[in-house]
């Protein structure tokens, strides 16, 4: 095992697995840490994912700290802190306390943090994070019910959040390739910087500054800064030539369902377009308070429906509605209610036949995982940049095919082209 992971999500790790498979790499994705006696998976990298990007930052803290030292006795010789490629955090963290947690277990003292990822329109640019030609804060991140962004500065952000300070390399330095962005996060370092918000606007970007930082212990960032580092490894004879794309996954047959519970511009897009060709369910949480009801509404509209045609679950909503939810309830429990609804309803619909199941939406792919009790996917072709199909397998019952999508993620037409893939 070469590249040991932490994701702060099961979407994110997922796009993770997906980004080191289609450079070559065996990656396997685990569902929160595994336990000391648990056997290691066969695999060049390991994906331990969390649901801790809205965790209490103590905990957030302590369960990544976990996966790290269970990765580090497994043998990894270099970690991954996966965080999304639109920064998702607050002022209090979680990036920055789980950050400062890992390079001080690891002894190093600095890391790059760089969440670009230019094929689905993240860009830094001068230290701000872009969204196709919006700064973030403009591209309704600033809208995001638990974790807004409405400041596009990373050097700003990341410095709220850590102990330490943070230094740029800026794109006139990245342009010049990965031996000049090596010169710079040293010479930071040597500054005393703790982190450095690494610019990148294209896939050549990406794979420069993969290069540079070869010998870092650690490396933090969206999954687009990992797609160097399966050549870093090949070119010391640890990773053999391979062909990329995604493996094959075990048949899989049955019903077919989309639950989603993003409320990002792009998944209500997808929601919208999936009306014109699939039968869609759209759940109130704010006139229906009540997850148990909320499962049976659903449960009840879809006896009838379920098919190999997916159905549509769908407890997205507008930022007007989003945020009146959260007025009413608090925005901790507002999340609760939509993730524990969706998740029984995943769970009723697997119990009812469904093998083929998308789920849009990084806490709630979080709380169906594990609910359906999913220890571990087996990463597949991608169906999206960043979206792979996977093999669950859980601690009981039968395989499923999942694909687990961040909101942000996917084109318009993503939830049709799923199943057509």
């Amino acid at each position: 095992m070469l590249l040991g992971c932490i994701a702060d999500d099961f979407t994110g790790a997922t796009d993770l697995a997906s980004m080191l498979v289609r450079g070559g790499m065996r990656a396997v994705q685990l569902i929160g840490v595994p336990g000391a006696d648990d056997p290691v998976p066969d695999a060049d990298a390991l994906i331990v994912a969390l649901k801790s990007r809205t965790a209490p930052v103590g905990e957030a803290v302590a369960d990544s700290l976990a996966a790290f030292h269970w990765l580090r006795a497994a043998g990894a010789r270099q970690f991954f802190f996966k965080y999304c490629s639109t920064f998702d955090s607050t002022d209090e963290g979680n990036i920055g306390p789980v950050a400062d947690a890992l390079t001080e277990a690891l002894g190093c003292g600095f890391a790059l943090a760089c969440p670009a990822f230019p094929a689905n329109a993240r860009s830094v640019y001068q230290g701000h994070l872009f969204v196709g030609s919006m700064l973030l804060n403009e591209s309704g991140m600033e809208n995001h019910p638990l974790t807004p962004m409405r400041d596009a500065n990373l050097v700003r952000v990341l410095s709220r959040q850590t102990t330490g300070t943070v230094g740029l390399v800026p794109f006139a330095t990245v342009a010049q390739g990965a031996q000049a962005i090596r010169r710079a996060m040293t010479g930071l370092k040597e500054q005393g910087r703790r982190y450095a918000i690494v610019d990148a606007v294209t896939d050549a970007d990406l794979v420069a500054i993969g290069e540079a930082a070869e010998s870092h212990a650690l490396i933090t960032g969206g999954s687009g800064v990992a797609m160097g580092l399966p050549a870093n490894f090949r070119r010391a004879g640890l990773l053999p030539d391979a062909s990329a794309g995604g493996a094959a996954l075990p048949e899989v047959g049955g019903l077919a369902a989309v639950l989603a519970g993003s409320c990002s511009r792009a998944t209500l897009s997808q929601i919208g377009r999936a009306r014109a060709e699939l039968e869609v369910c759209d759940l109130d949480p704010l006139a229906t308070p009540d997850a148990d009801a909320l499962i049976a509404q659903a449960l009840a509209w879809a006896a009838p429906r379920l098919g190999e045609t997916p159905v549509v679950i769908a407890a997205s909503a507008t930022p007007e509605r989003v945020a009146a939810l959260q007025e009413r309830m608090g925005r901790a429990a507002a999340g609760e209610l939509v993730e524990t609804a969706l998740a029984g309803i995943a769970d009723a619909l697997v119990a009812r036949g469904v093998r083929r199941l998308v789920v849009a939406g990084g806490e709630t792919s979080g709380a169906v995982v594990s609910r359906l009790g999913v220890r571990s996917l087996r990463i597949g072709a991608e169906i999206d940049p960043g979206v792979p199909w996977t093999y669950a397998e859980r601690t009981e019952g039968a395989g499923l095919k999942l694909a687990l999508k961040s909101g942000n993620f996917g084109a318009a037409d993503f939830f049709i082209k799923a199943f057509a893939a």
